[in-house]
Parts: C-alpha cells; structure tokens; sequence
C-alpha cells in the first residue's frame, strides 16, 4: 500500500477545517502541520509522548510521524518503575496492550496499517467528510489514538475530552462509558457509537438500544490498529463481521484468529462465527474455569448476573476448591437491593448447575482498565 503523508494532504485539502478540539484549544490543519513542522526537526528514536488529551500530545504526535521518529504514548500516571519497563518494537508508532493478562506488550504499528484500519472502519460505519469524531478514550492505548490518526487520514474532526456526547457525529466508547451515558440521559451521536475496548454484554446494548443510541458493537485488538470487526448499528448479539480488508477464522480450539495487512494474530480470545459471518467472542483460553470436569465460560455467568435488575456489574473468577478443582465465584456491584443467595437462583433458572457461582459476593467496584476491561486476575 502506498500511504499519502495524511497530515500534508489534510491541510492542502481542509487547511481551515478543525483537525483536533481539546480541553485546552483548538488547531485547525493547517495551524496543526505547521506547529508538527515546527517541532519535528530534533525528532529521531524512540520518542515517549505523555498522552494527555491536549494539543500539546497531538503536535507531537504528529510531528514523530512527520520526522519519521517511533513515537510511543505513555500513560502519565505510570510510575518511574513502570515506565521504565514499558518495552519496544519495530514499527512508525509503537502500543502498548491493555496489561488485561500481565504486564503491558509493546506492538509496533505502521503507516500502512493505520490507513488500512482507517479506511476499512470509513467503510464498515459508512463514514462521509463532516465527521466529528468523540474520543474519551486513554490516548496511551489504541482505541483513542485511533481516533486521532482516523480523523487525519480522513480530514475530518477529532474531539478529545470527557464522553459528552452533544454536536458529535461519532463517538469511541468503552461499555462502562456508555452505561454511564445511558444513567445519565445524554443525547446520542448523531451517526454512531463505535462500541469496544471490552465485552458488552446483550443486557446493555439492549437498553442503548430502547433508547435510540446508533450503537455499533466491535472486536479489536491492538496488533489491528483497534477494530479488527464492526456490527450494524442496534446488533445485541455479536462483533458483526469483519471490516474490508481483515480475515476472522476461528481455530480447532475455538481461538479466534485475524489476519491484517499480510500478518496473522491469534489473539488468545475464544469465539464463533454465526450462520451469516458475525463474530461471537465467547471470553478468553486463559479463563476458563474447569470445574469438576466441566468448562466453564466466565463471560456467558456475568451476562447472566447483568441481566439480573439490580447488578450493574458483575466479574466471574475461579477459586480452588477440594472436590472440585476449581468452585466459579460472582462478584457483583448492585444498583439495587438483592441478596447473593436471589442472586445465585436467579443464575441456576437460567444456567447448567455447575455454571452457577458456588459464592456470590457484593462490591462497590470491580478492577478495570482504562479500557474498560476486566481484570479478572485481580479479582482471585
């Protein structure tokens, strides 16, 4: 693929539309290839960004990808002794996972497969030219960042910031955000939500659904540059299918596997395809409970317990257990008045007896990341 300088052609083609609205200011293109211009000489190496959602962050940005420099994002809140751990690798643009399994892996990323991403999403969500695209997300992780790098290959408009969701087209949303979006009655996009960075359970979409938000479900990773698959808007049930130019098959052991941009990933999660080619994530290899012989899915008991009224969240680990091997725990954050023992009969009508939680046990949180994903291994 041959890839345009997205930053030069922005400009020549929009230089007075708005390329980025932060917290602290505004930079049309043509004010932001300046400023990146002006800041890219001295630029070479590894370069650590301090991903703050301010104009500081997107000049330099850019201006690595001008002085083909590697940039790499780096949350502001990691410690000495984090940052110094954080790794590299090869690549225009370097980062790192979520840490959801252990320690956070650096993924280098290129030009090439920034555009692709770029403009297989424009075709999935069936994007035009006056997009105002709502990201709320961490600017150290792929989903936000894309947001950034989509708007600059498309020209259109990034608006970094809280998740207020009003004179927006677009919006990149983690579950946990758009619950607390749909609490508070906010306006929806007036296009789409683009839904990832962690499972949304079918109790969820439902209700954004009901109350009219364009909710488009996705599966990404970071080796995809974010969103590897994309549903229609109002899907309940899947990923939907994969955008143009990604291939989604699932392995003999039910291990999801993507091939991009001539590399493949086998990304750890189990899934299915339904009848009409939409993903179906079931939950990751790593977490599966085997108790007293039989599997279980940690993923398919908390969608059950998110259906219950009274859970807002619900987390599903293994404990050891002397007759068992392993017992399945709940641990639920309620909205509502329930006891754990309402809890595990609401679980045992609608689920096989040895998928029902041996315990349920109340929380005011559970430990996510700022992606929204769980961090099961926490919960133990």
């Amino acid at each position: 693929m041959v890839v345009e300088p997205w930053l030069e052609r922005a400009a020549a083609l929009r230089p007075d539309r708005s390329a980025v609205e932060a917290p602290d200011g505004r930079l049309t293109y043509a004010e932001l290839l300046a400023a990146a211009e002006e800041a890219a000489p001295g630029l070479a190496g590894r370069v650590e960004i301090e991903a703050r959602p301010g104009l500081e962050f997107v000049v330099r940005l850019h201006a690595c990808l001008l002085a083909g420099a590697r940039a790499v994002p780096v949350d502001e809140r990691l410690g000495a002794a984090e940052r110094a751990a954080l790794g590299d690798a090869d690549g225009d643009l370097v980062v790192h996972t979520s840490g959801t399994t252990g320690a956070p892996r650096p993924v280098g990323l290129t030009k090439a497969d920034i555009e692709a991403n770029a403009w297989g999403t424009a075709a999935a969500l069936g994007l035009t030219d006056d997009e105002r695209w709502l990201c709320p997300l961490p600017l150290s992780h792929v989903g936000g960042l894309m947001v950034l790098l989509r708007s600059a290959v498309y020209a259109t408009t990034a608006v970094l910031g809280p998740a207020a969701t009003n004179d927006v087209t677009l919006a990149s949303l983690v579950p946990t955000q758009l619950a607390r979006l749909l609490d508070a009655g906010a306006t929806p996009p007036s296009r789409a939500v683009l839904l990832g960075g962690a499972a949304a359970d079918p109790t969820l979409l439902s209700r954004a659904k009901e109350a009219g938000w364009p909710v488009a479900p996705s599966y990404g990773l970071t080796q995809t540059c974010s969103a590897a698959t994309i549903g229609e808007i109002g899907d309940t049930e899947t990923s939907g299918r994969p955008i143009p130019g990604v291939t989604v098959t699932i392995a003999a052991d039910d291990e999801i596997v993507v091939a991009v941009n001539g590399r493949t990933v086998h990304t750890g999660d189990l899934g299915r395809l339904d009848e009409h080619g939409r993903l179906v994530v079931i939950g990751r290899k790593t977490d599966t409970i085997v108790t007293g012989g039989e599997n279980v899915a940690p993923a398919e008991v908390e969608a059950v317990l998110r259906a219950h009224p009274a859970v807002a969240d619900a987390g599903v680990f293994a404990r050891p257990h002397p007759e068992w091997g392993e017992a399945v725990v709940a641990r639920v954050v309620l909205r509502a008045d329930a006891t754990p023992d309402e809890l595990r009969a609401f679980a045992a009508e609608r689920l096989a007896r040895f998928k029902v939680p041996k315990a349920v046990e109340l929380a005011d949180a559970l430990p996510r990341t700022k992606s929204g994903k769980l961090l099961r291994r926490e919960l133990a």
